[in-house]
């Protein structure tokens, strides 16, 4: 029994070691001013679950269901009663629709999660360089990213966990592939379910497209060495592509039960975020519990794109599972006034867990 405890601590150890080696060179290199811009596959930083959304994203120690698959793979680890099915739906203007899924089962080995995340939007149209009409073309652009997570208790009050993501980005014609992973752990006092947790997503290689305009079967070719190598009478177009680095993002928060009863109950988070391509942010989120029902609010501070956020949740029991339905409201402050002018109404978010 002791060696068993011994053998637990020293894994905790060296995962928070890991995650913290791994993400350290993000941390030490924050600028005053966010590198905006400098990081590709966008779609990875849409927070996902309208009761993370409404508690203000502050979520990575707090999350114990599917949805942990994006925000803090241990959360499943929780997962041990049955297995949960969660899906999420975003809408925002210009029909452009975010779309998130993910299963997670427990066996006596950890808790396995499969999950799937898309961006898509309509199609549009191809314009002409110089007149700026349509050409009669059309094109349209998709984010797809599939995730395989597997989490698991190393002891009553630690748990961790590894996800391993596939990653597309299709842009009209071109396409580029790459991988990354996410790693996470959360650690339970003891004392009034305050909660330690930390989570590392998004790791992994730069990517660059391979584009070849002028169809010699060569890619990134030197405009300057003056060679034709596919004989169409014009120096080689194909410049070299830069790459660009995955949107890596660091998140050390604190959850707390602030005041609990049989009937009703009121929980605290704090949240850190540390984002390669932004400032970072704080976040803090609230949930109030009675019953069935719960209300949310949360805001992320330094973070010029959102304001306050709400959020309301029902739970529901019936004889083939346990129904949550989560739906939030987020102001976007700025962003928010432009899309009323326009008459665009802002993002929705609404998602559904089933418990079996």
């Amino acid at each position: 029994m002791l060696k068993k405890g011994i053998f637990a601590k020293s894994l905790i150890f060296v995962f928070s070691l890991a995650i913290l080696l791994i993400s350290s060179p993000t941390i030490a290199q924050a600028e005053v001013f966010a590198k905006v811009g400098t990081a590709g596959m966008q779609f990875l930083k849409i927070g996902v679950g309208a009761k993370a959304l409404g508690m203000g994203q502050a979520y990575t120690p707090y999350v114990k269901d599917a949805s942990a698959t994006y925000w803090n793979p241990a959360g499943i680890a929780h997962i041990q009663n049955g297995s949960e099915l969660f899906l999420h739906h975003t809408e925002y203007v210009a029909d452009i629709g975010y779309e998130y899924a993910s299963f997670a089962y427990p066996t006596q080995f950890g808790t396995f999660a499969l999950s799937t995340a898309l961006l898509h939007m309509p199609y549009m149209d191809v314009t002409d360089d110089e007149t700026f009409e349509p050409t009669g073309e059309e094109f349209t652009c998709s984010d797809l990213a599939a995730t395989l997570t597997y989490a698991n208790k190393l002891t009553d009050k630690f748990a961790i966990g590894i996800s391993g993501k596939y990653l597309r980005q299709d842009l009209d014609e071109f396409n580029v592939n790459g991988w990354s992973i996410d790693l996470g752990s959360q650690y339970d006092t003891g004392w009034r379910e305050v909660t330690i947790g930390m989570a590392l997503r998004n790791f992994g290689p730069d990517l660059k497209y391979r584009v070849d305009e002028d169809g010699d079967g060569l890619y990134d070719e030197d405009p300057f060495d003056l060679l034709d190598n596919d004989l169409d009478g014009l120096i080689d177009e194909d410049k070299e592509e830069l790459s660009f680095r995955l949107p890596m993002n660091f998140s050390l928060g604190l959850s707390a039960n602030l005041y609990k009863t049989d009937m009703q109950s009121l929980y605290g988070v704090f949240q850190l975020d540390n984002c390669v391509d932004r400032k970072e942010t704080y976040n803090f989120g609230l949930e109030y519990n009675i019953s069935n029902f719960s209300l949310r609010a949360g805001k992320q501070f330094n973070f010029d794109a959102q304001d306050f956020s709400f959020g309301v949740g029902w739970k529901v029991a019936t004889s083939f599972a346990v129904i949550n339905i989560d739906i939030a409201y987020r102001d976007y402050g700025d962003m928010q006034e432009s899309w009323d002018d326009k008459l665009f109404p802002g993002p929705k978010e609404t998602s559904l867990i089933l418990g079996f």
